[in-house]
């Protein structure tokens, strides 16, 4: 009698090690490089006790840096959400001469030295800059003025839209908008109802990127802003101020305030984005 033993399929080695020390690895190497360097900051911040936390974080001068920061940091990444998802949408959806050399421009910025780009838009908007002396005759001043900051943080924080939403919108299903024009649908309806809906999710990881870039940078912004306490001067720029008059202690307490509202904005922003995928998952 002859037996047959079934087929026992092979399991397909894997590239990587198993889910325990890949796991182990992956911990170990964020501990090390970011959580270890956060922890600090707060450990710091945490011999001041909290009457003295709290001192530092309700001074006026702190407050006002914490609401320029992050008010132009959120403007930025508003504005770059948009026309970074609209210059996407040009170089995906059309062809024409140049393309690639100013699809390659977009990374610029990455590569830049801050310091030379604040330079460079604080020698073009100054009030004797390219731009600067005739756009102050019409009341518009950019440079030293929060208005400044927010053109410098929107020079940095493009290219993260760009990058993130590109791809989706290459790899988007063009037969769906097809059918919603045959359909009936207009323009404006296919575009609302088709493709954005499969863009929110990128654009808010653009967005994500953007404001996080703008909350900390330093280098393109001091040289445009001004530097004016309780008026143009950033919260990074009052973190180094502190830190020049050895008060370690106030600098991470600062510090620790910026992680703190930076990780609220951060996880709101994730929370929505993980909603809009599971709605149009459905």
């Amino acid at each position: 009698m002859l037996q047959t033993t079934a087929a026992v399929p092979r399991r397909r080695p894997r590239v990587l090690p198993g889910f325990g020390l890949s796991m182990g690895i992956t911990l170990t190497w964020l501990g090390l490089i970011v959580l270890l360097p956060l922890l600090g900051v707060f450990a710091k911040a945490a011999g001041l006790g909290p009457a003295g936390i709290w001192q530092i974080w309700s001074e006026p001068r702190v407050l006002a840096a914490l609401r320029l920061s992050f008010g132009t940091a959120f403007a930025a990444a508003a504005f770059n959400t948009l026309m970074g998802t609209w210059v996407a949408w040009v170089f995906v959806r059309y062809r024409f001469p140049g393309r690639r050399l100013f699809d390659a421009v977009i990374d610029l910025p990455f590569a830049l030295p801050t310091a030379v780009a604040g330079i460079a838009l604080t020698a073009l908007y100054g009030g004797n800059g390219w731009l600067g002396q005739w756009l102050e005759p019409l009341g518009i001043k950019v440079a030293y003025t929060p208005l400044g900051i927010v053109v410098a943080l929107v020079f940095v924080g493009l290219p993260f839209v760009v990058r993130i939403v590109q791809p989706v919108l290459a790899e988007a299903e063009r037969e769906l908008e097809e059918a919603s024009a045959t359909l009936g649908a207009s323009r404006l309806q296919t575009l609302m109802r088709v493709v954005l809906p499969a863009l929110w999710p990128a654009m808010l990881t653009g967005f994500a990127l953007a404001f996080a870039r703008g909350v900390g940078e330093y280098g393109s912004v001091i040289f445009i802003a001004g530097n004016l306490p309780h008026v143009t001067e950033i919260a990074p720029l009052l973190i180094t101020i502190r830190l020049e008059e050895f008060d370690y202690a106030g600098a991470t307490a600062i510090a620790a305030a910026m992680l703190l509202l930076s990780f609220a904005v951060l996880l709101g922003v994730n929370t929505l984005q993980a909603r809009l995928q599971r709605r149009g998952a459905r």
